[in-house]
């Protein structure tokens, strides 16, 4: 099928490039951005390394987060006047925890046509070398900055029967990963870092053991997490000793995590449940 349409408006191309190894950008990419007539791309300086290696000299224009609604006012102009754009971000697909949402809302607000050039993705080249099973799969992109919020997100995956995935930068994996084993306890997590470059690391571990090889040593790259799903959930009619019993018998968390657990989930002062759990723990 030709990339074309019959229409006066351009066609706006949402182009992925390499996340690391540019011998993984698609052949079909690299004739995209050589026949478009515009180059949205997050970062100028950083695109014009890519297309100057492919032999590429289509004339950029700037498209970063800070001023998305500006930007997508003007690509969406340029598109109704007949100029085809492709967008693409520093690495990767766009739109995935990366510019470029909002200029293609738009542009379908405005009946232009929106055309997917599929290829690198942080997100799918570790999925596919998790070697995890069918269970659902959810995406969270960066967690919130916000310790309070990040904190509560992580907690919702206590009980959690789907895998959840999350990017992380260098400067806030150690702490996102603590956060993560304060709110849902031990639990085994798949990692990537540096995916497709000389000094990829993949590894499959436990949150406690990812901690402590952490722990004084500076973090380098971007990281990929996948949250494996809770092991099992406790019923809903359970009561409380019940509950106690069952992340005793069926959870690997300590029993400080049990009461904090169980008084988010209950409502429940932790002191009154941490009296009870010292007399069931033991048991």
């Amino acid at each position: 099928m030709q990339d074309s349409q019959t229409t006066q408006s351009g066609i706006l191309y949402i182009v992925a490039t390499p996340i690391g190894n540019l011998e993984d950008i698609t052949l079909r990419a690299i004739r995209i951005l050589k026949e478009v007539d515009y180059i949205a791309a997050e970062d100028t300086r950083h695109t014009k390394k890519l297309l100057s290696h492919f032999g590429i000299h289509t004339k950029l224009i700037s498209y970063y987060r800070e001023q998305e609604q500006q930007k997508a006012e003007q690509i969406v102009d340029f598109l109704h006047n007949g100029s085809s754009i492709a967008i693409v971000t520093d690495a990767g697909t766009p739109c995935i925890s990366d510019p470029g949402a909002v200029v293609v809302a738009k542009a379908r607000r405005n009946g232009i046509h929106v055309v997917p050039i599929p290829g690198p993705s942080a997100l799918t080249a570790t999925l596919s070398c998790a070697g995890i099973d069918d269970r659902a799969i959810m995406f969270h992109g960066f967690a919130p900055s916000k310790k309070a919020q990040r904190k509560k997100l992580l907690h919702s995956l206590m009980h959690a029967d789907y895998y959840a995935v999350f990017y992380e930068s260098p400067h806030r994996i150690e702490g996102f990963l603590q956060d993560a084993y304060e709110a849902i306890g031990e639990r085994r997590v798949f990692i990537a870092r540096e995916l497709t470059k000389n000094f990829e690391e993949l590894i499959e571990t436990s949150l406690q053991a990812m901690l402590d090889s952490m722990s004084g040593q500076k973090q380098r790259g971007e990281y990929v997490i996948v949250f494996s799903p809770a092991e099992s959930t406790p019923s809903k009619e359970m009561d409380i000793d019940e509950l106690i019993r069952w992340y005793r018998d069926n959870s690997s968390i300590s029993l400080k995590d049990c009461c904090k657990a169980l008084a988010a989930d209950l409502g429940i002062s932790r002191s009154k449940i941490y009296k009870r759990a010292l007399q069931i723990w033991q048991d």
